[in-house]
């Protein structure tokens, strides 16, 4: 049999709208008319297998494969029930799906195939699969996406998938099942008033998406590295997907890509996105990570900075947590305090309640979970000064505040008055001003911005809000 080979790979968004509701709103129509073009160049590229890597399908113990050969039921999703529900009826390749789990033993993965009536495939699978393979005309096969593993698992992982492919001669599709940015609005909305969650989430998934468009899948995976430390939830299971998609094509840089379309789906980023193997003439890069072949079971999950990329990142990740100690947030009548805004430097909380106003604490740029500062700090643990982005820290401290606001049940659009604080107002003033415009400034709060002397962190901007319940 003639050596196998990977014929296109395909970004695709996960939520059911696409199937359920593409009529509801321009955009969801219009990844629904990308999910239908890419339909149709998998249907004429000849391929005879589609793996689906799913972020919606997180597994503990290993990876996880369907070997079921004919999975049966009904989705209804957990979130978006009211959309209605999705029947299916998968062609799965039973015999592709044991040897990729012999292939991952054999590279010291742990791995396990799952058949048995019933098992429930994960919305961002069944979506896929009805819109990119309607007919089942192509057999397909399911991995889940293990929520501890690291890059070299993941690239471990992708290169058993191709050990498979290549000796039994398959003509493969690998599809990425993903949501770009994943922030979603925590109440219903109507569908006229679907958009990207935040602008710093439009931002990232637009310089993503630059890259795919010009076949730099590697330099995705290498970026998710700085995405990672700036997006709302510190984790990196939605670039997983990047990680393995680049396994799977050699972690090439010169792929020939192509954004069929890109649209918010109650809030996250869903894009369509075509990456064709053919040579794009980009470039080499500089390949960054360790081209491991055997997985060894060292992942470091408990250490926080295991996945950057130089000493240097791993020094300014340090350095952005210098200060005073950090206190559990105040809890007492009216107080409201949230796991996703940054913890306290004293006994106070995030917010209070008082009537129908929200009156919020000093916020700063400060990240959830981490404490690192976005643009970085101003000064390092000696007191040094450093170089700093202040238009990084504004949009960070406005990510903050919006995550305390969402938690009390407010929203942006109810600040009423806002008084900014500046440690070097000729420096900064311009920079801070711009972010104000492109965020709070939409909403039109009263605001005073005063120069100080300091901060109890090493940041350059802090802003206190009240805002309307």
């Amino acid at each position: 049999m003639s050596s196998g080979e990977l014929v296109g790979s395909y970004i695709v968004p996960v939520h059911p709208h696409t199937v359920l509701a593409p009529e509801q709103n321009e955009g969801w129509g219009r990844l629904r008319d990308a999910y239908d073009e890419a339909a149709q160049r998998i249907k004429d590229s000849g391929a005879d297998l589609i793996i689906i890597y799913s972020t919606t399908w997180p597994s503990i113990i290993g990876h996880q494969i369907i070997a079921d050969p004919n999975p049966e039921w009904v989705m209804v999703d957990h979130d978006f029930h009211e959309l209605g529900s999705i029947p299916y009826s998968f062609n799965i390749d039973e015999h592709f799906a044991h040897a990729w789990n012999d292939a991952n033993e054999m590279r010291g993965l742990k791995s396990r195939t799952v058949a048995y009536h019933g098992f429930p495939i994960d919305v961002g699978s069944v979506v896929a699969l009805k819109l990119l393979n309607p007919d089942n005309s192509i057999p397909a096969v399911i991995v889940s996406s293990n929520v501890y593993a690291n890059r070299a698992e993941t690239t471990v992982l992708a290169k058993a998938c191709m050990d498979v492919v290549k000796n039994t001669g398959r003509k493969a599709i690998a599809v990425t099942a993903m949501s770009l940015s994943n922030r979603m609005f925590t109440k219903p909305i109507e569908p006229k008033d679907d958009r990207i969650h935040s602008l710093k989430d439009d931002e990232w998934n637009q310089k993503i998406l630059e890259f795919l468009s010009e076949g730099r899948l590697e330099d995705v995976g290498q970026l998710s590295r700085t995405i990672h430390r700036q997006i709302r939830v510190n984790k990196v299971v939605a670039f997983k997907p990047m990680w393995w998609l680049s396994g799977m094509n050699q972690n090439r840089n010169n792929l020939t890509g192509e954004v069929l379309a890109y649209e918010a789906l109650h809030g996250a980023g869903g894009a369509v996105v075509h990456l064709d193997p053919q040579a794009s003439g980009a470039g080499d890069k500089e390949y960054d990570e360790d081209d491991v072949e055997i997985f060894t079971g060292e992942r470091n999950v408990l250490d926080t900075i295991e996945d950057t990329s130089s000493q240097e990142v791993k020094q300014q990740f340090q350095d952005s947590t210098v200060g005073p100690k950090l206190w559990e947030p105040t809890e007492t009548e009216g107080s409201v305090n949230s796991d996703a805004a940054p913890k306290p430097v004293g006994a106070y909380p995030h917010a209070r309640r008082v009537g129908d106003l929200l009156y919020l604490s000093g916020v700063g740029p400060r990240q959830p979970g981490t404490n690192a500062i976005p643009g970085g700090p101003i000064s390092d643990s000696n007191g040094s000064p450093l170089e700093y982005d202040i238009k990084a820290q504004t949009r960070a401290v406005v990510e903050n505040i919006a995550r305390i606001l969402e938690e009390a049940g407010s929203s942006m659009d109810k600040v009423v008055d806002v008084t900014s604080f500046l440690v070097d107002m000729d420096r900064d003033f311009a920079g801070y001003n711009e972010v104000w415009a492109e965020t709070l400034g939409h909403y039109g709060p009263t605001r005073t911005t005063l120069a100080i002397k300091a901060l109890p962190t090493p940041i350059a901007v802090e802003m206190k809000v009240i805002a309307k319940i």
